[in-house]
């Protein structure tokens, strides 16, 4: 099948500036953006307020049938709505990043929103980051981009994030769960964090938003021109 939307793909660790960039990248491009982390987000602090255990995957799966989450374009930040509450924030708290890889560890949830993914991507051109877009979500995607950081910039960058919502949270408390997460994320079952065989590595460690976001739009150039 010939795919005529551009397809756009940004993987990479926890804090590695991916939804940051993929932002900036679709505005620039005039593509559509969609935060594949957000989607689990919502997932997760649907089922925490529904008080649904975190690991009862049946019950988190017909929840997630219940609902629909949707984006709407903002800025400086694109708003989440799960039906009609926005969430925007809500998803964003400690306590949602910290549960967030169990709920996106769970087969079937991973299946319900790589649907609804793909679906999104089928109708437009589209920057999409997370952790598997480039192997399992949008496998045949015609720019497909992994982004690192070294474990101490992305704690730092968290911290900085924290600290600008009034959240305060010690750097070394950042750096074990960043490194908690990362473990999480490359060692579940399920489209685990893996760089795509064909996927340009770009390390952001001593870069800043403006220099990723002209180095992806270079890579991205080259490729549809």
């Amino acid at each position: 099948m010939e795919m005529q939307n551009i397809q756009v793909a940004i993987d990479g660790p926890a804090s590695a500036g991916k939804s940051t960039v993929a932002k900036l990248v679709a505005t620039a491009f005039g593509y559509i953006y969609c935060d594949t982390g957000a989607m689990y987000r919502a997932v997760t602090l649907q089922a925490m307020h529904d008080k649904i255990e975190l690991t009862n995957e049946s019950a988190i799966l017909a929840m997630l049938k219940q609902i629909e989450i949707v984006f709407k374009p903002g800025d400086p930040v694109q708003h989440v709505f799960v039906n009609d509450s926005e969430v925007t924030e809500a998803i964003r708290q400690p306590e949602i990043t910290n549960a967030v890889s169990t709920v996106a560890s769970l087969p079937s949830i991973r299946t319900e929103l790589v649907a609804r993914q793909r679906d999104i991507a089928s109708q437009s051109n589209i920057v999409m980051d997370g952790r598997d877009i480039g192997t399992a979500v949008l496998p045949n995607a015609q720019v497909k981009i992994f982004l690192i950081a070294s474990v101490d910039e992305r704690a730092e960058r968290r911290y900085k994030e924290n600290i600008a919502k009034g959240i305060n949270t010690s750097l070394s408390k950042l750096k074990d769960e960043i490194e908690t997460r990362d473990r999480k994320d490359s060692t579940r079952k399920t489209s685990p964090l893996t760089k795509a065989a064909d996927a340009i590595e770009v390390d952001t460690t001593s870069m800043n938003i403006e220099q990723v976001v002209k180095e992806i739009t270079k890579i991205i150039n080259k490729k549809i021109k």
